[in-house]
């Protein structure tokens, strides 16, 4: 016979590389606020922040909170989506999930929209779990794509206005609708413009294409969306929450190991979180979590993120890999002289080139022309192997 687990047994309480919920997740209490009071006014949003920030826990914060007053949140990630028909699955069975079923109690019913479709798509049901899979063949003419597309694009606003709902649709990774099909923003924006009553959240990581889609004059989403960028969060901040933490799951906080594990990952949320992991596990009941555990769980952390980082280095090219050394050991302006001759770089036009490679690639990030390196973790490892 199985037996369940103990009550009594503790869990780490730190989580990284998943979604943050409820106690998991750590401050944004303004942002949270803030997107929450634009989606349900109907306000557009474009959320930007590099990956690992933390954009997809807070749009599950801030959809939890708005199912209190019973706004119908819709969401699809764009990186699982790469062609048009693959995009439509997508839109319909969130759609489907999250806005029509609320709506409808009947599966009949609430799948009845999709059946008006101009492309058919094959829907099944699974018995047990109750999920809906939606199919759209990929053999129909891109007119009929297209136009199924905008059919899709426009349930919300009806499916919303018919029950006396509010609702909100969130492109997660919307960078890469321009990859899907560069034609698909025009077509999008045409829709949005139309539909006051829902909001469009945007949520981006490669800030230098979100910047060309949002701030170009030229493109169809110029200036369409109130603008929200998520920073690190304050150290002051996230060490209480460290704090507490340790201290609910029979651990003793040591506040100097807490400041060195702060001042390794900056507030960087995945970082921070994925540092606490590994200091927790270090850390016996009942035992304090001092620097020196602190330290062994860094070592774990760089071993297990060893793979990544090596494989970042060997597709990294020289004048790559010589940025990459001198901003580890120097954040600021690579591509002034007094810098270069510091670190023995090559001529400003060969970092610049760098400098773009590595931007576009989220290794860096730049702001009126001074870098970083985007992972601690990363920098933690470059000065390790110099």
């Amino acid at each position: 016979m199985l037996t369940s687990m103990k009550s009594s047994t503790v869990l780490n309480p730190f989580l990284f590389g998943t979604l943050a919920l409820d106690d998991s997740f750590a401050d944004r209490e303004d942002e949270i606020a803030e997107l929450s009071s634009d989606m349900r006014n109907g306000q557009d949003v474009v959320v930007f922040a590099p990956r690992r920030f933390g954009k997809s826990s807070l749009i599950w914060a801030a959809a939890r909170s708005l199912a209190k007053d019973g706004v119908l949140v819709a969401q699809v990630d764009l990186m699982t989506t790469p062609t048009k028909e693959r995009l439509a699955a997508a839109l319909a069975a969130s759609i489907y999930e999250n806005i029509a079923s609320p709506l409808e109690r009947a599966w009949e019913k609430a799948a009845a929209p999709f059946r008006r479709l101009r492309v058919q798509p094959a829907i099944s049901l699974d018995p047990e779990t109750g999920a809906v899979a939606f199919t759209f063949s990929t053999t129909r003419e891109p007119a009929d794509v297209d136009a199924t597309l905008e059919q899709l694009l426009e349930l919300p606003a009806e499916l919303g206005a018919e029950r006396g709902r509010r609702t909100a649709l969130v492109f997660d990774e919307f960078q890469e609708v321009v990859d899907i099909d560069p034609r698909l923003p025009k077509l999008m924006r045409a829709i949005f413009q139309r539909q006051p009553e829902v909001a469009h959240v945007y949520l981006g990581s490669k800030r230098h294409v979100m910047d060309r889609i949002f701030n170009d004059e030229n493109e169809p989403f110029w200036r369409s969306a109130k603008p929200i960028e998520l920073h690190l969060i304050d150290p002051e901040l996230f060490s209480p929450f460290i704090a507490k933490r340790l201290e609910t799951s029979d651990r003793v906080p040591d506040p100097g190991a807490i400041d060195r594990l702060l001042a390794l990952t900056g507030g960087h949320p995945h970082a921070t979180q994925e540092l606490a992991y590994f200091l927790w596990e270090q850390t016996p009941p009942g035992e304090t979590a001092s620097a020196e555990r602190l330290e062994a769980a860094l070592g774990a952390v760089l071993r297990s993120e060893h793979s990544h980082f090596s494989l970042l280095w060997e597709e990294a090219s020289t004048v790559q890999r010589l940025v990459l050394q001198a901003l580890a050991g120097e954040p600021g302006h690579p591509q002034t002289k007094a810098y270069r001759d510091r670190h023995g770089l090559p001529s400003a036009a060969s970092v610049q080139q760098a400098l773009r490679a590595l931007t576009q690639r989220e290794v860096v990030a730049g702001e009126r022309g001074a870098y970083r390196i985007v992972e601690p973790f990363l920098t933690e490892w470059l000065r390790r192997a110099g």
